[in-house]
């Protein structure tokens, strides 16, 4: 989750887009600085890394691959999102390869920055067990990651590895909506899960058959058509 220390780096070449992006995010309770210059943003990463880096492919002096080779060089390991209007296949495997963690595609909704934002920043905290619980409860559903039991109504339910970690995903954020995309990005990461797979949707279903007393008419895991799921009690 955000807290209201986090610093967000935003490199762009165009004054306009690092206005809208710094009134968004200072909105949302961001700390950000923003640069014109690759090699400006380069010196004062050195000299104080943020929490995230939002980074323009094309950029006047030093292009965003190379930046961002360069900061994985140096063992600087914060995210960083691609922000480019390049959309072709190639380009994204490239700003992946060179260190990215998500890539955003002009024009963008804000909304959809922002909810990358915060599922980095929350792979980030699983990573280094920043804000780590070790329970979770959302109605008669009891969850403990460090036990890995999983009870409903004080039955204990079986789970495999991924539906446990996709259960708790949907716990630790209940009531928000987790889109497909956020749910393959905190589990899968890049690797082989791609954007027309059903993986999700079967894991869904999956778990719907093991908690929900009828899984036709789930009252836990909530389906947001067009966008992906929720847990939430009513």
């Amino acid at each position: 989750m955000s807290k209201a220390n986090d610093l967000i780096i935003v490199v762009d070449d165009d004054p306009d887009i690092l206005t809208v992006l710094k009134g968004n995010l200072q909105l949302a309770g961001f700390r950000v600085k923003t640069f014109t210059s690759g090699l400006k943003a380069l010196a004062a990463i050195r000299n104080g890394p943020p929490d995230l880096l939002i980074l323009d492919l094309t950029l006047p002096d030093i292009d965003g691959i190379q930046l961002c080779r360069r900061l994985r060089e140096q063992q600087l390991n914060f995210p960083v999102i691609m922000l480019t209007a390049r959309d072709g296949l190639s380009d994204k495997v490239l700003g992946l390869e060179c260190g990215a963690d998500d890539y955003v595609v002009k024009p963008f909704a804000f909304l959809e920055l922002q909810a990358r934002i915060k599922t980095c920043l929350r792979r980030l905290e699983a990573a280094t067990g920043k804000e780590e619980l070790d329970s979770l409860s959302v109605g008669s559903l009891r969850i403990d990651r460090q036990k890995r039991l999983v009870r409903v109504a004080d039955k204990e339910i079986e789970l495999t590895k991924k539906e446990f970690s996709l259960l708790w995903l949907l716990a630790e954020n209940q009531g928000r909506v987790m889109t497909r995309e956020d749910i393959r990005k905190v589990l899968w990461g890049w690797q082989q899960l791609y954007s027309w797979s059903r993986t999700i949707d079967v894991h869904i279903r999956h778990l719907r058959q093991k908690i929900e007393t009828d899984p036709e008419h789930p009252t836990l895991i909530r389906t947001v058509i067009g966008v992906g799921y929720r847990l939430q009690v009513e």
